[in-house]
């Protein structure tokens, strides 16, 4: 089951306040929640984690799974054995998440609690930590994985190392997670307002795009928002994205684009064509299902970039009506209209769109 989370952060903001998130949160459809208890290092854990305690209750009533982050030193101030976990149990979370790991036959017999606790690895520790686990016979059903958020600018993962380091967890079927980050949040796990996204190129995407981004990648389980609060906006912009039956590319539209032409890119999910061409991803459904249709041809004057979203028009004969979308810039012959475009914080996701696949276009807004 695929889940969408948010986070929050009960040593720094009231219980009203998460109150009210879980409540508008529950309403879009998410049903996770992280947590840090590293706060509770050196602080007066006991009052702390009344707060935690009330949250997570109020948040367990709406049906919400919560997993709270934790590391060594933790379990050593607070007096916890990897043998028992029953101050988790107490706690009435979902699971706990292993910020820093031991050496893989603690997190192995961890998962077989009496209690049902998922243990989630760090997804961004990569090396042969999760091969050491796995050696150690693990209960695969209680063991999942979760990368890191990065508040630092410059220090989230690379694409590349975010793949790399999925995949191993892909290899064992293990349920998987990652983070994207709210504009309107500011609330963290620690005093930096930078974002909290686990790559580095979705930084500064809108979020909705960040979302595409995870799921796109085909790595990626459940997506959680990693700071707090995001708005109502962005609640509602994430679920949408994340709970589309297909893959989500969102589009800048021209303001010159016919009824006809929007239905073409809008009406229905797209098919990219398997014989691919290295100039052009081509759904060639669109032209059999508009095929009695008149497509003027547009004035485009100017040649085609990456990421155009082309109609072919009635004077290229039986290929009208054809959805395409421009992979490598070419000139434009008259025989196309430039409808719209992938947008900007959209258009590397395109190499990750691959023949045989199906995808959705949405419209973001009208422009000039």
């Amino acid at each position: 089951m695929k889940r969408l989370g948010i986070s929050l952060y009960p040593d720094q903001s009231s219980f009203e306040a998460n109150k009210a998130y879980l409540d508008l949160a529950h309403h879009y459809g998410y049903s996770r929640i992280f947590t840090s208890l590293l706060q509770l290092l050196g602080e007066d854990g006991e009052d702390l984690l009344a707060k935690f305690s009330q949250t997570i209750d109020y948040a367990n009533q709406l049906g919400f799974k919560t997993i709270v982050d934790i590391n060594p030193a933790l379990f050593k101030e607070l007096k916890i054995s990897y043998d028992d976990l029953s101050f988790f149990k107490n706690l009435h979370v979902w699971g706990l998440r292993l910020d820093e790991g031991f050496t893989g036959a603690e997190e192995a017999r961890m998962t077989h609690n009496p209690y049902g606790l998922k243990i989630e690895l760090n997804m961004s520790r990569g090396t042969n930590y999760l091969a050491s686990i796995m050696a150690y016979d693990p209960d695969r059903d209680n063991l999942i994985g979760c990368h890191n958020f990065y508040p630092q600018a410059f220090t989230g993962l690379s694409d590349a190392i975010f793949g790399e380091y999925s995949q191993q967890y892909r290899h064992y079927g293990l349920h998987t997670a990652a983070f994207v980050s709210s504009a309107n949040g500011k609330i963290g796990p620690w005093p930096i307002h930078d974002g909290l996204p686990t790559m580095e190129s979705d930084r500064h995407r809108d979020i909705a795009s960040q979302t595409s981004h995870l799921v796109l990648t085909g790595q990626i389980d459940d997506v959680i928002i990693g700071n707090a609060f995001a708005s109502e906006a962005e609640l509602k912009a994430v679920a949408a994205t994340f709970l589309a039956p297909y893959p989500v590319l969102h589009a800048d539209m021209l303001a010159g684009m016919t009824p006809i032409e929007e239905k073409i890119a809008f009406a229905a999910p797209h098919l990219y064509r398997g014989d691919a061409s290295a100039y052009l991803l081509r759904d060639t459904k669109t032209r059999i299902t508009y095929s009695t249709a008149d497509i003027p041809a547009h004035d485009n004057g100017q040649a085609f970039e990456r990421g155009d979203i082309l109609v072919v028009n009635s004077a290229y004969g039986r290929y009208k009506g054809e959805l395409q979308i421009v992979l490598t810039p070419f000139k434009d012959d008259g025989q196309r209209n430039r409808i719209g475009r992938i947008c900007a914080d959209d258009l590397g996701f395109l190499e990750l769109v691959k023949p045989w696949s199906t995808f959705v276009l949405e419209k973001r807004e009208l422009s000039d």
